[in-house]
């Protein structure tokens, strides 16, 4: 597998990394410049997706929408794993915070299934886990925001409840956002990532 093309903000010493993960057909830049105004003075890393489908970029590969290549995922997850945890060591942050919008957001939540500790607040926008994971209790001492649209047909609000109750069951902090639309990613869910980040 080929290593991630990334864009990075330096920090302040000890500040905390935010690493942001595009959805499908995106970019590095998508969401850098917006976590770089979020929390003054953070370490901001954010990888490209190195899978292509039809030309868009992708953290992993699919059969079809919402079917999932599970072995290719297992494996780009590892390998994401390390990145995130290189980036980690060599800032130095003990808050690492991890946002990803739809596949960027699905990829980072199987991280979080199988390396709890590596993230300590996760920010889902709009993802897509079309299965039960196993349990997980060393997602206890995380902090996850979920946000969703009701009316989201990539991703049917109903997974997305189920996702919210399976991380609340594994003792994480847990906090959901909804915006009346789609797979948009709305303004209130802005207002929402701002205030999970305060708090």
């Amino acid at each position: 597998m080929t290593e991630h093309v990334f864009v990075e903000t330096a920090g302040t010493p000890g500040a905390p990394l935010i690493m942001t993960f595009h959805g499908t057909g995106g970019s590095e830049t998508d969401l850098h410049g917006f976590a770089a105004g979020l929390l003054p003075g953070a370490h901001v890393v954010s990888p490209r997706g190195n899978v292509s489908e039809n030309g868009m970029a992708r953290f992993f590969r699919r059969d079809a929408v919402g079917v999932y290549d599970m072995a290719d995922l297992a494996r780009r997850s590892d390998v994401l794993a390390d990145f995130v945890g290189a980036a980690r060591d060599r800032v130095g942050a003990t808050r690492v915070i991890g946002m990803g919008y739809s596949n960027g957001a699905n990829i980072i939540a199987n991280v979080s299934f199988t390396r709890p500790g590596l993230f300590t607040d996760l920010i889902l926008m709009h993802s897509q886990i079309p299965w039960e994971p196993d349990p997980q209790p060393g997602l206890a001492a995380a902090r996850v925001l979920i946000t969703a649209g009701e009316r989201d047909p990539v991703c049917p609000p109903e997974e997305t409840r189920r996702l919210i109750a399976w991380y609340a069951d594994q003792g994480a902090e847990v906090q959901d956002h909804w915006h009346p639309g789609g797979h948009e990613m709305a303004r209130s869910e802005v207002g929402a990532i701002q205030q999970f980040l305060a708090g």
